[in-house]
């Protein structure tokens, strides 16, 4: 009897000591990104240069919530407008809504430079607006991560190294690899870097984004599928 307590007692000391290794392991593993200083990011990852992920990304099984009722693009288009009312500055206004099937993504424009100000995102069920993830974030010389983002003061940025030309040429190298029979649209011009248009079929599959000092490519993976574009008059 003594022996058969002993055994069960060893048992589950060694039971144990497996449970807490196993979640040591888990907890101290670095993980794998698919990401290289200077190389182009593939769809399905979001990581950003030196391994950090933009607040409020979305895809499936994250934010993304199946149920409830969606919004409608005129909802998110209410949303932007409550935004901008908020704000003191009046130089900002949003020149595109694009609906997709993970969120409603938004260009907010400068009004006195013309120059897109920074990329958002809205929730398509609980309404909430946030910066982009990715180049947004990561790239944007004057209202990205490292420079308060589109909530705080925005400081002078310097004019980019590569080309809108160029811009376009990296960006459809990248999709031939990719996505054969694609083509990218005119570069959208932001601070720090580019985004463009990716057109399939005759129809807007997505978008990619491209660094206005290095030309790395970045492709957005969070937007799933296309669904609807409402462009806004400029000021």
């Amino acid at each position: 009897m003594m022996r058969k307590r002993i055994l069960l007692l060893v048992a589950g000391i060694l039971l144990i000591a497996g449970l807490l290794a196993a979640t040591a392991c888990s907890t101290t593993q670095t993980p794998q990104y698919p990401y290289s200083p200077g190389g182009t990011m593939g769809p399905g990852s979001m990581m950003g240069p030196g391994g950090m992920m933009g607040p409020g990304t979305m895809g499936p099984g994250g934010q993304y919530r199946s149920g409830g009722q969606r919004l409608t693009m005129d909802q998110a288009h209410e949303i932007v407008e409550d935004y901008l009312s908020q704000r003191s500055s009046t130089d900002l206004e949003a020149t595109e809504i694009m609906e997709f099937e993970y969120n409603f993504y938004v260009i907010f424009t400068e009004k006195s430079s013309g120059i897109h100000a920074f990329e958002a995102l809205i929730d398509p069920y609980t309404g909430d607006l946030y910066g982009e993830p990715g180049p947004n974030m990561m790239w944007n010389t004057k209202y990205g991560n490292m420079s308060g983002m589109m909530w705080g003061n925005a400081p002078a940025s310097g004019e980019m190294t590569v080309s809108k030309e160029q811009a376009l040429k990296n960006g459809q190298a990248f999709i031939d690899d990719y996505l054969p029979g694609a083509k990218t649209e005119e570069p959208d011009r932001f601070y720090g870097y580019y985004t463009l248009h990716v057109v399939k079929d005759g129809a807007i599959y997505g978008m990619l984004s491209v660094n206005g000092y290095t030309g790395q490519v970045w492709y957005h993976s969070w937007h799933g599928r296309f669904i609807g574009m409402e462009e806004l008059a400029e000021h």
